[in-house]
């Protein structure tokens, strides 16, 4: 079985300290098990949505050298990886 870890913020702000520091944790496991760390977007609050917010998150991830091996501006082949893109599948 190969090991996938995620992380899957909010874009309702500006990613925190807090989300790097999981986000180093899960990096870390995927690695060391030569699994994949997955970028999914937890979109569906659409009120309190903030423009940007994904892409800042990912460049902040990218900055501490935490790029996902898939997810939201990356691609792969479990996508989509935003929740709202997600939503007929969840009503099935």
């Amino acid at each position: 079985m190969k090991v996938r870890t995620r992380i899957a913020p909010s874009p309702t702000g500006f990613v925190h300290l807090g989300t790097i520091y999981q986000v180093l944790f899960d990096k870390a496991y995927a690695v060391k098990h030569n699994g994949q760390f997955i970028f999914r977007s937890e979109d569906t609050d659409r009120e309190r949505f903030v423009e940007g917010a994904e892409e800042a998150t990912l460049e902040a991830f990218q900055w501490f050298g935490l790029e996902p091996d898939e997810g939201v501006g990356v691609g792969g082949d479990f996508g989509p990886y935003r929740q709202s893109e997600r939503l007929d599948t969840y009503h099935k």
